[in-house]
């Protein structure tokens, strides 16, 4: 296996399509349903935000999305200048390689890069390698927001962003 060349896409490229069913599949045998967060593929365009497909020897294996948020009286733990991480995914055959850190290093640059201030994120209670990947990559704690502001299984981290 190569090393992961990572191409901006659209979430609704002919790659991500089946990406993005294995990964609700995923969340539907964790956690028994797939993700209620709403996403529109515009909210992923640059400037405010950026979807990524990493290819391993050309095979799709990976991805990971940033949007731009602001705060929001309805839902406190948002800040104006928050980039939000959407849809990492890594093919289970290609994780252990580092994939899902190189994904989440260059989604974090290029939220920096416009201006960003802060990335936020939500996982769940069943995706233990996905909280240690946040942990170890300086990500920590914070209130819960979105979606899943109120469900006892949900995890919400954020880490500062280089200006």
């Amino acid at each position: 296996m190569g090393e992961l060349e990572l191409r901006v896409a659209g979430l609704d490229h002919p790659d991500v399509t089946p990406l993005m069913r294995r990964l609700q599949a995923f969340y539907g045998e964790v956690y028994g349903d797939g993700d209620a967060t709403s996403v529109d593929p515009a909210d992923f365009r640059t400037p405010s935000g950026l979807f990524l497909v990493g290819y391993d020897d050309g095979v799709p294996v990976a991805t990971g999305a940033w949007r731009a948020v602001d705060a929001d009286p309805a839902d406190p733990a948002r800040r104006d200048g928050d980039a939000e991480l959407k849809r990492m995914y890594v093919e289970p055959a290609a994780r252990g390689r580092g994939h899902a850190r190189a994904v989440l290093v260059a989604l974090e640059r290029a939220a920096a890069a416009a201006g960003r201030r802060r990335m936020i994120l939500e996982t769940g209670d069943g995706q233990p390698a996905a909280i240690a990947l946040y942990e170890t990559s300086g990500y920590r704690r914070t209130s819960n927001f979105g979606a899943y502001r109120n469900d006892p299984r949900s995890r919400c981290f954020a880490k500062p962003l280089p200006a």
